[in-house]
């Protein structure tokens, strides 16, 4: 046939398929979660997350070095307090269980780059994401307590803050307490869109922040909104917000589209717990290619829009781009 136009040419070789890719990624858009328990010498497995521990702070930096010797260089920190209140004190003490993590991190490798998660499900007694009023969660007195937090985390020596609550306003707190105290360079990464999914349930076990009654819905977004979405992550630009975040990622990577089309600042994505768990079980039951679906999967996400990805895969998927497989 005398076709003028033949896309397979530019297939022919592996050479030429990655000099063509669309979608490039690299190790240094990676960031990989780890959670920080309170006490000595633990490295638990999470049972709910398979290859995934939790650690004290004095074992913390060898989840540190896996991370240089895989070529990652972000970790975003959550803590598992040893007390909860109906407050959440904890979570901005001075000796937190995330304010220990991160001053253990910082001595050992001061120029790792350590985000913490700030929330309050994990310290309070009850597991939701504020201060309660009846079985309300108060907006505006939480907001209060979000700013503690980010502080105290700033003050520890973290390199980012990254808020998950899903309050109104919390971007505008945290940047204008962060600013009153010094902390002008402290960037912001804003949980802007982030769904009452069901996909968390093994991160709830691993963190140990499953609400004692009730859900999320009445402040985690409707799964059925992306318009909504794009009116969140507008709030938290105008409030300063340096970047913004979609989770989870692989069923809302239509609102990852959208958000990169409206939003000229920085793009994550959280392939969130449920996500890593059902590649994980799937591949234990031999039904899937565990590392070629983790790749493709990863990739989705950046070609739909998103610049940082946050995974559980981050160490696994450095290796998979150094090798070229990936990125």
């Amino acid at each position: 046939m005398n076709l003028i136009n033949r896309p397979r040419r530019l297939r022919t070789s592996p050479t030429l398929r990655s000099m063509m890719r669309e979608t490039r990624m690299s190790p240094s858009s990676l960031i990989y979660p780890i959670f920080a328990i309170e006490g000595e010498n633990i490295k638990n497995p999470i049972a709910s997350l398979p290859g995934q521990f939790q650690w004290s702070p004095d074992r913390i930096c060898e989840a540190i070095e896996e991370c240089i010797q895989a070529g990652v260089e972000k970790v975003m920190l959550f803590g598992l307090p040893a007390h909860k209140d109906e407050i959440g004190s904890g979570a901005w003490a001075e000796n937190g269980i995330v304010q220990q993590a991160i001053r253990a991190i910082k001595a050992k490798y001061p120029d790792f780059y350590v985000i913490t998660d700030v929330c309050m499900c994990e310290y309070t007694s009850h597991g939701h994401c504020g201060i309660l009023c009846d079985h309300y969660v108060d907006n505006d007195k939480t907001l209060e307590c979000l700013a503690k937090i980010a502080l105290s985390h700033a003050q520890a020596g973290a390199d980012m803050v990254a808020p998950s609550d899903m309050m109104d306003g919390r971007v505008a707190a945290i940047r204008k307490i962060l600013d009153d105290n010094g902390f002008i360079n402290i960037p912001i990464m804003a949980y802007s869109a982030k769904y009452a999914s069901a996909f968390y349930g093994p991160f709830r076990d691993a963190a140990g922040s499953a609400p004692s009654f009730g859900d999320r819905k009445s402040y985690q977004m409707d799964p059925h909104n992306s318009r909504e979405a794009m009116l969140e992550c507008q709030l938290d630009v105008q409030e300063g917000a340096d970047i913004i975040m979609v989770k989870p990622a692989l069923s809302y990577l239509d609102v990852i589209v959208k958000a990169k089309e409206r939003f000229d600042v920085p793009l994550a994505a959280y392939s969130v717990s449920g996500e890593y768990a059902m590649i994980k079980a799937a591949a234990a039951a031999d039904l899937v290619d565990e590392y070629r679906i983790m790749c493709e999967s990863a990739l989705s996400i950046y070609r739909a829009g998103a610049e940082i990805l946050i995974t559980y895969y981050a160490k696994e998927l450095a290796q998979a781009m150094k090798k070229g497989d990936i990125g």
